[in-house]
């Protein structure tokens, strides 16, 4: 019976450990510290020539404040030797004030059949900071020439 009584006792301080308010806390700073991820999707991602492609991209988890992240560069390879890229005046990042851009989008019109690598980055300078990618397909539409 000590035995029983010793075992609930040890993992009911456990689960108070656990469930505690520094644990908590504990909890969030590390899911704040983290970077955020990346979530890109292509929609349509098959379809027939010519073909407007709207991506979009999310940024994930994470802090608001991520100071990489901050006041990043864009830049879009579409995957049919075009790249697109763009940036913003910032405010100078203040930790716990300045907030990252957490949704991307654009569009691109593919008019070549062919499968298609779409990479979104987002950079600070020349180093990579996030990226992601999304394969499209694009058929032979209508207007296409067919080797006549």
């Amino acid at each position: 019976m000590a035995h029983r009584t010793r075992v609930s006792c040890t993992l009911f301080a456990l689960v108070v450990l656990a469930l505690s308010p520094g644990s908590v806390v504990n909890a969030q700073r590390e899911n704040e510290e983290k970077k955020p991820s990346v979530s890109l999707k292509a929609n349509p991602p098959v379809g027939f020539s010519p073909l407007r492609v709207r991506v979009t991209v999310d940024l994930r988890g994470g802090s608001d404040d991520y100071a990489d992240l901050y006041c990043a560069a864009v830049q879009w390879e579409w995957g049919d030797d075009v790249t697109s890229e763009n940036s913003e005046d910032c405010d100078p990042y203040q930790a716990g004030k300045s907030s990252i851009k957490r949704h991307y989008s654009a569009e691109h019109i593919y008019r070549q059949s062919g499968a298609y690598k779409i990479t979104f980055r987002l950079k600070q300078k020349d180093r990579i900071i996030a990226a992601g990618t999304a394969n499209i397909q694009v058929r032979a539409g209508l207007r296409d020439d067919f080797g006549s």
